[in-house]
């Protein structure tokens, strides 16, 4: 997939359908002049209906389409018909989409198991027709409910990517390098800082034929939690993930400084994240020779909170023990 054709937030406008009237109708044919009141019901103005669909990954199907608009229900008429319901309208969206009113931001409801449908405006009742309102006081009544008037609503759509594991790291640690090596995906990679803009997704293949699915996510500058950099934008991919890969280079001034300042900014902007399973990997070993690692290595063992480990993804070392490391997280998990 294309980063262009990558869209996971999009704004639209939902208008579910008015209910149909209830019909003011008395019976009269031939033999029959005052036959009564037999006017029937209206029908069910159309729902809006947000369904999950696990065949989807972005919301581009919805970049052109911002308007959506359910059908009226139809006018009860005589003989006690019911008017017909008015056809719903199901907006598809992927696995892992949270709703949000736009103008109060608030969440409305997240989308998270497959085939799963909420309605985000409902249909207004159809009206009672006046057979219903008959009685031995008043048997011939010359009035019938209205529709119930419809709903419309202005929300927010955003994706959260679902992955397994998410690469998480500065910008230019080499997050997507490894995410090219370790699956096949083709994600863009270049020697400067936020080469990534968009989370890209990769399915990685694991020994007997198992797979799991990694993100790479846009790299965190500090002060993302605060908006910085590309700030939310990334953050909220990673909530969905069960397990958080650190990428640190191997030629960065502090590695445990690096940790610290990431797993700073995924707690002030969700202290749920910490809760979630970490490893570190220090990536670009191949910069180093046998002696400095080892030297990096006794360093690290005593500074560093969670199990690490070095690879190179150019070199193409470390990149099986990484998938067996990650193989025995999940299943442990």
């Amino acid at each position: 997939m294309t980063e262009g054709n990558f869209v996971d937030y999009v704004k639209i406008y939902a208008t579910s359908g008015n209910g149909g009237k209830g019909s003011v109708h008395l019976h009269r044919e031939k033999y029959n002049a005052k036959g009564g009141p037999d006017g029937g019901d209206g029908g069910r103005g159309g729902h809006i209906i947000i369904r999950a669909n696990s065949n989807l990954w972005t919301l581009y199907h919805l970049k052109f389409k911002k308007h959506f608009r359910a059908e009226h229900g139809g006018h009860g008429s005589s003989a006690r018909s019911t008017g017909a319901d008015g056809a719903d309208v199901y907006i598809d969206v992927p696995l892992g989409t949270v709703v949000r009113d736009t103008e109060t931001d608030e969440v409305m409801f997240e989308i998270a198991n497959d085939g799963e449908e909420v309605i985000l405006c409902e249909g207004g009742m159809g009206g009672r027709g006046n057979w219903h309102f008959k009685s031995s006081t008043n048997q011939t009544p010359r009035y019938a409910q209205p529709g119930r008037p419809l709903e419309e609503k202005r929300v927010t759509i955003e994706m959260k990517v679902l992955a397994d594991v998410g690469l998480v790291g500065f910008p230019n640690a080499g997050k997507s390098t490894l995410l090219s090596v370790i699956t096949s995906a083709k994600p863009k990679i270049a020697d400067y800082e936020f080469t990534t803009l968009k989370p890209n997704l990769g399915i990685v293949e694991y020994r007997d034929y198992q797979t799991f699915v990694m993100a790479d996510i846009p790299g965190i500058i500090e002060g993302a939690a605060e908006g910085k950099g590309l700030g939310h934008y990334f953050l909220r991919h990673i909530e969905r993930n069960s397990i958080l890969l650190f990428l640190i280079p191997a030629d960065a001034d502090d590695v445990k400084k690096q940790y610290d300042i990431l797993l700073d900014e995924l707690r002030r902007y969700n202290p749920e994240m910490l809760d979630k399973e970490r490893f570190i990997v220090i990536s670009k070993c191949d910069m180093l020779d046998d002696e400095l690692q080892a030297e990096m290595k006794e360093e690290l063992d005593n500074e560093l909170p969670v199990d690490y480990m070095f690879i190179s993804s150019v070199a193409q070392q470390g990149i099986m023990p990484l998938k067996d490391k990650l193989w025995k997280m999940l299943n442990d998990e």
